[in-house]
């Protein structure tokens, strides 16, 4: 294959997804840092690329694709790499996971996060604050018991792309400064994960 281009910026939890991806397949590839404050993804020329003007995209041997977990998918699948099953069930179980970190998990946090860990000044509701945490540690407690049944994976009793998706929503728990519960089955996972090549280079105190 030809030379595959990631566009976007290492400050992005999603774009960490899809770079983990690609280290962990094996597959080489250049970046193009786009996504505030370097490059404005609503320009033209991105937009061509990407409607919605987030990060990353992919443009592999002229073929170009977003949203993050549809790239991870897509590598694995077009590498046939060890990451995405190829028994529809297991499969299924993977993907369930990997849509649940977007859809379940990553949509609670954002009010916490901007108010507690990047200081926003415009988060500053103690209520919507509380809510926010409540709402994001019930998921967390979800993942706590699905990793405990799966001996310590998302699925399938080994490490999949849904592992590498919930491992950088993890990070960016233990990034934000609130109290939190015991989560002994999270925090293996995680620091288990974070011990990896990988995990040190996209979870680190500079990428939360």
């Amino acid at each position: 294959m030809g030379t595959l281009s990631i566009l976007g910026r290492v400050t992005s939890i999603n774009v960490r997804k899809v770079m983990w991806t690609c280290d962990l397949i094996g597959i080489g590839y250049e970046v193009e840092i786009w996504g505030m404050p370097h490059r404005d993804p609503r320009a033209p020329e991105f937009l061509k690329l990407n409607p919605n003007a987030q990060v990353p995209v992919i443009i592999d041997d002229g073929f170009v694709l977003w949203e993050s977990n549809a790239i991870m998918r897509y590598l694995s699948e077009s590498r046939r790499s060890g990451l995405w099953p190829v028994a529809v069930k297991e499969r299924g179980l993977v993907d369930q996971w990997l849509t649940w970190q977007v859809a379940e998990l990553n949509a609670q946090w954002g009010y916490a996060v901007y108010a507690l860990m990047r200081k926003n000044p415009a988060y500053t509701d103690e209520t919507r604050i509380a809510d926010s945490i409540r709402n994001w540690t019930a998921r967390m407690q979800i993942l706590e018991a699905q990793l405990t049944a799966g001996g310590g994976f998302a699925a399938n009793g080994r490490l999949s792309i849904a592992d590498i998706g919930l491992a950088v929503s993890t990070h960016r728990w233990f990034s934000t400064p609130f109290d939190k519960p015991e989560l002994p089955a999270v925090t293996e996972h995680y620091e288990r994960l974070k011990a990896t090549a990988e995990g040190q280079k996209y979870m680190s105190a500079d990428t939360p």
